[in-house]
């Protein structure tokens, strides 16, 4: 593969060569995530789906995450991203699932700094993966930036095996 590491093309590439599917949860990006997989030629062949769950309790309700975590720690949590992914993952029937949650900014979200994310990522295997960024700067560079994350930690997984 000659597209650079964390690309969609990549990833795309990746997903098919190893025969396997991919869904997205997403909070804070609001399915740009998503968006950016699709924008790949041949993405239908591994893309399950995705749900944005931008509100705290569409996270319990459509992505499995438990209800308490959330109530204890609030929505901005790597457990909660973790939960994100696996649910996704689960509930879409895909072989692997990738989650952002977080704070776009400019206000703090349940005591939680603007720039503080998230991003996990679950294959199944029981070995599942999350990264804390803390970005700096207005809501469209932290967006972006945990798309970025997001993808890089996708690539680091896929890559692994």
């Amino acid at each position: 593969m000659n597209s650079p590491v964390g690309s969609p093309t990549r990833l795309v590439g990746l997903l098919a060569a190893s025969g396997r599917t991919l869904a997205t949860a997403e909070s804070l990006t609001g399915g740009a995530l998503a968006a950016r997989v699709v924008d790949v030629p041949g993405a239908s062949a591994v893309f399950q789906g995705g749900v944005v769950a931008y509100a705290t309790e569409l996270k319990a309700r459509l992505l499995d995450v438990d209800a308490d975590l959330l109530a204890r720690r609030g929505a901005v949590d790597p457990d909660v991203a973790l939960a994100m992914a696996a649910g996704v993952r689960v509930r879409l029937g895909a072989d692997v699932g990738v989650s952002t949650t977080g704070v776009a900014g400019p206000d703090p979200q349940d005591g939680v700094d603007p720039g503080t994310v998230y991003v996990a990522v679950d294959d199944g295997t029981g070995e599942p993966r999350v990264r804390r960024l803390q970005v700096e700067g207005p809501r469209d560079v932290v967006r972006a930036a945990s798309v970025e994350a997001a993808l890089g930690l996708l690539d680091e997984v896929l890559s692994a095996g």
